[in-house]
């Protein structure tokens, strides 16, 4: 088991400085941070090395891409056994459509984020690869209206 450094305050302006812009050179973010360049390289490559920082990507406007259509799905599977889980989820990995697939607890087994052109192409991904899924009993659609807030900053 890996062990991981506790997070100072210098460790912690990286990060929040990352999480808003992620393209920041190293000079402006050692700026940012109030350190040299020399030392921030090394703290941001242990807090990738340590996983604090899972990744650097591009957050693409949906609607430039032809996915302004967002759509969350409640998902009831025929069992709780381990293995209907571990076959749900094995298969839903494999498509490229699930923004997001996590394990609740309460009326639902699981919440899917779903990014898509519109509600036409919803209903044929709903219907041919959607209820096709390992287990599924049943799902519960819910289009969204409106982003409020969406992929915001973590708070710590």
């Amino acid at each position: 088991m890996k062990e991981y450094s506790t997070l100072d305050r210098v460790d912690q302006r990286i990060l929040r400085r990352l999480q808003r812009e992620g393209r920041m050179t190293n000079a402006e973010l050692a700026k940012a941070a109030n350190i040299s360049p020399a030392t921030c390289h090394r703290r941001t490559q242990r807090l990738f090395d340590e996983g604090y920082i899972r990744s650097v990507r591009a957050d693409i406007s949906p609607d430039k891409v032809d996915r302004g259509a967002l759509v969350i799905v409640g998902v009831v599977l025929d069992r709780s056994t381990q293995e209907s889980f571990s076959a749900f989820e094995a298969a839903i990995r494999k498509l490229p459509f699930v923004l997001d697939c996590h394990l609740v607890a309460g009326d639902f087994d699981f919440f899917l984020k779903i990014r898509v052109k519109d509600i036409a192409d919803f209903r044929s991904l709903h219907g041919e690869q959607l209820l096709a899924l390992p287990g599924v009993r049943q799902t519960r659609t819910f289009f969204v209206m409106k982003e409020v807030v969406d992929n915001a900053p973590l708070d710590f």
